[in-house]
């Protein structure tokens, strides 16, 4: 096995120990970077990943990200880096300014070894929609099954040990549902506990920076380096920063767990679904208080629909920029209109200009107060119920997704149930802007699941101490894709 293979705090104890090199690291890194099948890459950034290596300092004990690799999505501004977002209409776009996440990652000593594909502009879950097409996952030699999205690209990529860390962005469950499909971590912290500065804008009340990792352990370190003020961006938060990795011990005695039961029910795949209840019954059997809690049925199958109005909303707003004048290519036309038009149409795909077209009916006057508003009003009840439950509870725990990886061309009732409710409950961890992670559970005809803890505001510490006690539960610890193959 590669010290590629091992998680970051395995990778940062042989540095220190010199069985391995920062530039031994970055150059097998980009060799499985240039060698990978999955469509996970839209840059793959070899000269800035040596120049980082000659750039490094002497080794540090207490810098646990210190010569370590990782990948970042491409819808982080990166300096004189070309950032598309997977998108034609960005394409040959090179920022002149890098995203705080990026910065503080490269000051730590990280290794850049590329730029990762999404789903166009970060809209949707498939990996399907960016310019470049499908994105694969890596459980799936045949490239016949979805990672999931929108941060398709750093799931493929991590789940591939091209780097023990990928980062993403989650604005429905764009890194915890792809980390059910790639068995991984996949942590999506409180709202404003880590700077989006720097982050393109999809739905801004609902993004948040997240990433994947092969343990909890990795979630905990990296959080320690990416949480904090940042005072350009004004929506984080000024709670002071735990040391996440050091506090972190598994907890699950006296832990109170609450189970949404309507969300449970609405999932048929009995083999998923008696997996995660036997993990359920091994936490009670450590002490924890298991309590099983209700959720109006009317809320649950009102979370998709609310997140998709209100995300398409605000998506319109953000991204009203990319109009062939101040961002994106330049045609020929007769006004600003026809600019515009030409720009737009060539530049976006047509589930772009769908989710545009919404949003934008959504927020005209005579529609607001039916549509726009009605969501919001419907997101504030969401909400409330969900504090309600954490009140009395720690956290909530659940599958989640009710599949592993879908097929390319599966099709799904989407007035089911489980569609509805448990394909798209996760949202309710953006309405609120809570932490919520996602952890291996277990695998299905090769294919890995997941199971996700979402916790209080700002009680990262919480979840991640909770989730190494599942960890443990479980032993699904640094899962890869290379195995088996």
């Amino acid at each position: 096995m590669s010290y590629l293979d091992l998680n970051i705090y395995e990778i940062h104890q042989a540095l220190l120990d010199g069985k391995v090199t920062p530039l031994e690291l970055a150059k097998e890194a980009l060799s499985r970077a240039k060698a990978d099948t999955n469509n996970s890459f839209e840059y793959i950034s070899e000269n800035e990943a040596l120049e980082a290596v000659e750039a490094l300092k002497n080794k540090d004990k207490n810098n646990l990200m210190w010569g370590i690799p990782f990948v970042i999505k491409d819808n982080f501004s990166t300096k004189d880096i070309p950032t598309t977002a997977s998108s034609n209409i960005l394409n040959g776009y090179t920022p002149v300014f890098s995203s705080e996440v990026y910065v503080r990652l490269i000051n730590a000593g990280g290794i850049p070894i590329g730029k990762t594909t999404l789903d166009e502009l970060a809209m949707g879950g498939s990996g399907m929609t960016g310019h470049k097409g499908f994105t694969y996952n890596p459980y799936d030699p045949s490239h016949k099954h979805m990672v999931g999205g929108s941060s398709c690209g750093s799931a493929a990529a991590t789940s591939s040990n091209i780097a023990p860390l990928g980062i993403g962005s989650d604005t429905g469950d764009s890194v915890r549902k792809p980390a059910s499909h790639a068995g991984l971590v996949g942590f999506k912290p409180t709202w404003g506990r880590i700077s989006r500065f720097g982050l393109f804008p999809f739905a801004t009340s609902l993004d948040h920076v997240a990433y994947f990792t092969r343990s909890v352990e990795d979630s905990a370190i990296t959080l320690g380096l990416l949480a904090g003020r940042d005072d350009k961006d004004m929506t984080s938060s000024f709670k002071p920063v735990e040391n996440y990795f050091k506090n972190l011990k598994p907890c699950i005695s006296g832990v109170k767990v609450a189970i949404i039961k309507e969300i449970l029910d609405s999932i048929s795949d009995q083999y998923i679904k008696e997996t995660y209840l036997k993990t359920v019954d091994e936490l009670k059997a450590k002490g924890a208080i298991i309590n099983y809690v209700s959720m109006d049925i009317r809320l649950c199958k009102a979370i998709f629909p609310t997140y998709f109005i209100i995300s398409c909303a605000e998506a319109t707003s953000n991204n009203a920029n990319l109009d062939g004048i101040k961002f994106g290519p330049r045609y020929e036309g007769s006004d600003y209109q026809e600019v515009m038009t030409k720009a737009r149409t060539n530049g976006f795909s047509e589930l772009i200009r769908r989710r545009f077209i919404l949003g934008s009916y959504s927020l005209l006057s005579e529609n607001q107060k039916d549509v726009f508003l009605r969501a919001q009003k419907c997101r504030r009840l969401i909400v409330n119920r969900v504090n309600e439950i954490l009140k009395d509870n720690d956290v909530i725990y659940l599958p989640a997704a009710p599949t592993t990886a879908p097929l390319f061309n599966a099709s799904a009732d989407k007035l089911s149930d489980e569609y509805l409710i448990a394909d798209n409950y996760l949202a309710i961890g953006n309405f609120a802007g809570l932490p919520s992670l996602t952890l291996p559970l277990g695998k299905k005809e090769g294919l890995p699941f997941g199971g996700n803890i979402t916790g209080r505001a700002f009680d990262e510490q919480m979840v991640l101490n909770f989730s190494l006690g599942l960890q443990e539960i479980t032993g699904l610890k640094n899962l890869s894709s290379k195995e088996g193959k």
